[in-house]
């Protein structure tokens, strides 16, 4: 592995909503090495996103960090960015350090400044340029992100533009800033399949073109496969499982990972019902006992219900917390899909 960037240590965030304590992120801990391009993968609402707002302090009012550490190596010595408290703290690191592209670019976007003055702030706070230089820095971005005719492009209003130049723009926007980590939010969730494709593209583009790391946020299992170098899988605040894009999809071992797998269009079969997981994720408001996927996952033990496993090692790379992988655990095999995805692996992942 290459050395580390950023290292969540048990880290806790809750949320103060009515007068009552939502744990929205529970005891989590991952790293992520330089160059690397780590997708966080799960259902809406298993704090991938929360996970995420905490590296660049946009975390909600109503939030807090409970506990726990993030420690960012960017400049060599690590800095816990979970003692950041105010804006003051955060001015000169976020954009600088790590950047992020939000989910839907309209909303990302001021509807009554030119393209070309969005992207212009940004290179005129984090690149301290004026004048041409400045005007000359935002065509070159908008040439980087693709869009022709940058001079004319620059003087448009968002809502002259369609939805995949628009994610362009910010894209532009995002590495105006020079990051080290781009942070990904479900970039492609509302474009259609060809633009998304040329999105994703664009991005592995200007990661090598930039040395970033990506921490990319998703629940669409087939756009991982095709970007990321390590999958984590996230389930009720917490990392379920993580391992190499290969080791997730051919040899996945948390239930949660064959249930998402098994939910995949590309994995049904002719004329039988899609797979869905049946019932609900528990109730951030109350504790949870045991694994939080038990009651959703047909294979539970009685010991899923009592005690939070542990993570299990698979190999050097790859661990899941499912007590199925302890060694006393009666052996029990994946579902017949996850056997079978390798002879589809081609539909899946493009090989």
């Amino acid at each position: 592995m290459q050395n580390k960037i950023l290292s969540v240590k048990d880290l806790n965030v809750k949320f103060n909503l009515r007068g009552r304590t939502l744990h929205a992120i529970r005891n989590l801990s991952v790293d992520v090495y330089r160059g690397e391009t780590l997708a966080i993968v799960g259902e809406s609402g298993s704090g991938k996103t929360v996970l995420n707002k905490n590296f660049i302090g946009l975390l909600d009012p109503n939030g807090f960090i409970d506990g726990g550490e993030i420690l960012y190596y960017g400049n060599g010595d690590p800095v816990d960015l979970a003692k950041y408290k105010g804006e003051k703290d955060w001015l000169g690191f976020r954009g600088n350090e790590i950047s992020m592209i939000l989910q839907d670019p309209m909303t990302s976007l001021n509807p009554l400044k030119s393209i070309g003055a969005q992207i212009g702030e940004s290179v005129r706070i984090h690149q301290n340029l004026s004048g041409e230089k400045l005007k000359q820095a935002v065509y070159d971005l908008l040439e980087e992100v693709g869009i022709e005719e940058p001079e004319r492009r620059a003087r448009q209003y968002p809502h002259e533009f369609s939805g995949g130049m628009r994610q362009r723009v910010v894209i532009a926007i995002a590495i105006a800033c020079r990051p080290k980590i781009l942070i990904c939010d479900e970039p492609t969730t509302a474009l259609d399949v060809t633009i998304q494709a040329q999105i994703l593209n664009l991005l592995k583009d200007l990661k090598v073109k930039f040395n970033l790391t990506v921490i990319f946020i998703t629940h669409d299992l087939g756009v991982v496969a095709n970007v990321a170098d390590r999958v984590a899988v996230m389930y009720a605040g917490d990392i379920v499982e993580i391992g190499t894009a290969e080791e997730v999809f051919y040899d996945p071992r948390h239930p949660y990972t064959w249930a998402l797998l098994g939910s995949l269009p590309q994995l049904g079969i002719k004329g039988e019902s899609l797979y869905a997981i049946k019932g609900t994720p528990p109730n951030l408001f109350m504790p949870v006992v045991g694994d939080a996927f038990a009651p959703r996952n047909p294979r539970a033990l009685k010991i899923d219900f009592m005690e939070e496993p542990p993570y299990f090692e698979i190999s050097p790379t790859h661990k899941a917390k499912s007590w199925l992988l302890d060694p006393r655990a009666p052996k029990v095999e994946p579902p017949e899909y996850i056997k079978n995805i390798r002879k589809v692996g081609g539909e899946v992942d493009g090989r």
